[in-house]
Order: C-alpha cells, then structure tokens, then sequence
C-alpha cells in the first residue's frame, strides 16, 4: 500500500556568508496513514528543517529529493498550488501558539479565515466551524471563548486552539514541531493525548518533532532518529527502545533517568557538542562522540571517520541504522 507521505533523497542546503549549511542531508522516510512517526535529535539535527520542507515553507533555500503526499510531488510545486495544500491537506502546529495566532484578531475569526480560505464558505458557516473545532479539541464554552483573544488563553488552550485551527479543514497529515515543550507536565500529557484521540477518529498520519523520548514513547509508531542532519536510526518504538544499534541512540536512551538510579548517580551525558554543518565530514557525523569508535582498533576507527555508513537493514526489514558496527556493544552506554 502506498504510503501517505514518502520523502526520498532529501537535502536542504543553505547559503550563508560563512558558507554552505546543508541543514539535511540524503534525508529518507515514510508515513502511512493512522500512524505517527516520532522524529528525535538534539537542537541542529534537522528535525525542524525537514518539516519545513515537507510543508515547502523554506526561502532561500536549496531543496532537492522527492517530496510526495498520497503520490503528489509537492517540491517543485508553484507557491499557489503549494498554499492550496497547506491547511487543506497537510497541516502543522509550532512550537510556541502565541507567536503563531495574530493578537489582534479574536481566535474564532482567526480559525474561521483559515476554514473560509480554502472552502470558500459564508462567515455564518465558518463561525459555525470554528466554534465546532474548539469544542472538539476540549475547550470549554467554546462558543464564548471563539470571541476571545490570544492572551486570554492560557498556554494549554493556546496549543488547543492551534490544534484546532489545524484540523478545521480535515487534512490528511498532521506535522506536530514540539508542541508541548512551553507546557508544564499535566497540560503536555492532556495535549499528547488529545492529538493521538483526534489521530484515531480521523485516521491521520502525524509527523511528531521532539527531543523528548518520552513522548516519543507514549505517541509514537515509529522512530527517526537524526543527527548532524542525517538519519542514523529508523525503527517501530517498540524495537529502538528495546535494541537501539546507533551509538547516538544508545546515547539518548541512556541519558534518561532511571528509576532505579541511586540518588547521588549523576545524569548520564554524551559528551562532546554537535558537529558544525558548515563542515561535512568524510565519515560517520557521530564518530567524534562516539565511545564504540574510540575503543576499536586503529584501521576500524578510521573506517568511522573516513567512510560514511549506508543507512540500512538491521536485523529485520524495519529496523534500519547507519552504523558501521550496529548493534554491537557501546563501551560505557549499555547496562
């Protein structure tokens, strides 16, 4: 069956007076309808780049690769017809609600515009949708709060509203950037849940960006992990938890605190910073970080750093990493 949303070959490159950034780099993934995809990595792995070019938001910047929404190329697409697809078909919520809803506009004219531009609807109608929407993403007195401003709302129901807006004219994938990270933990948790009712009813495929595994864990179907703005692990959340092969993932998993941790246990961290995108490295983005890299013999530490590793199959036909040593144990990181 094809897949909701295939991007294939990405590569979003950046010219800057200091150089060429190439933000995302031979980027392959899918997303099937009903199923959310978690996308993790530290800040300036890409996360955020790709799903602005999935939503062809980037200026000035290069693109290249195959973009296809339910087998329509969308790169390459002129600005107009790309406008008639976001929010109608394809629909993303950001980081922060308040920098994103106008403030001078009350937040029922600001879904009903958006619900009226791609229908073509009378306001009565629109009003109408908009009053429905923030009903149905669990705000109460919705037909009062649509005359209410931005700040009125707190940041839960901003989040709320936003969803809301997204999801007004029905679109198909929903691409989800951090969308809890302003919220405290309660309204994160009231948030993560209110997206995965609304992806069961209407049979969405979600895109989630987040550095938090966690979340990863409790929404997720399946894992892309990037760094350097590569792919360095893809797996059903079930595995990579259980068998992480990538070194980076192995990391990020480890970092986490345990239950079982003593009190005095510091937090575990991968050490070393990000690589610079303005440098391409020959081999492996991770080989500097890399505990496994730094305890193998010489000719295998300069495979890490001189060969770049194939994004491919390990163990099963959905578990994929980009490792030259998958799987095998990382000094210092498993337990």
């Amino acid at each position: 069956m094809q897949p909701l949303l295939e991007v294939r070959d990405l590569r979003v490159t950046f010219t800057t007076p200091r150089g060429s950034i190439t933000a995302v780099d031979s980027l392959d993934f899918t997303v099937e309808a009903g199923r959310t995809l978690g996308i993790v990595g530290e800040s300036g792995s890409g996360k955020s780049v790709t799903s602005l070019a999935v939503m062809g938001l980037h200026r000035g910047a290069d693109v290249s690769g195959s973009i296809t929404l339910d087998g329509q190329q969308l790169r390459g697409l002129p600005e107009r017809e790309l406008s008639k697809l976001r929010g109608r078909r394809m629909a993303m919520i950001f980081q922060d609600p308040l920098s994103s809803l106008h403030p001078y506009y009350t937040v029922g004219e600001q879904i009903a515009e958006h619900f009226r531009v791609h229908f073509r609807s009378g306001r009565a109608a629109a009003r109408k949708r908009a009053v429905d929407m923030l009903g149905e993403v669990g705000i109460p007195e919705p037909a009062r709060r649509a005359g209410e401003y931005p700040h009125q709302f707190s940041g839960g129901m901003r989040q709320r509203a936003m969803i809301a807006m997204a999801l007004a004219c029905e679109p198909e994938l929903l691409i989800a950037d951090e969308p809890t990270t302003a919220l405290d933990v309660t309204v994160q948790a009231q948030i993560l849940e209110l997206i995965a009712r609304l992806q069961q009813e209407r049979g969405l495929g979600v895109i989630m960006i987040t550095h938090d595994l966690g979340v990863v864990a409790r929404v997720a179907h399946d894992v892309l992990v990037m760094y350097g703005g590569r792919a360095a692990e893809q797996a059903p959340v079930d595995a990579l938890f259980a068998r992480a092969a990538h070194p980076y993932t192995q990391g990020l998993l480890d970092s986490l605190p345990r239950l079982d941790d003593a009190d005095e246990e510091p937090l575990r961290a991968i050490p070393g910073s990000p690589p610079s995108l303005l440098v391409s490295a020959p081999g492996c983005a991770f080989a500097p970080r890399c505990a496994r890299a730094a305890a193998t013999t010489a000719p295998e530490r300069a495979r890490c750093t001189e060969e770049r590793p194939v994004f491919t199959l390990h163990g099963d036909t959905s578990h994929m990493t980009a490792c030259h040593y998958a799987g095998t144990t990382t000094p210092g990181v498993a337990r």
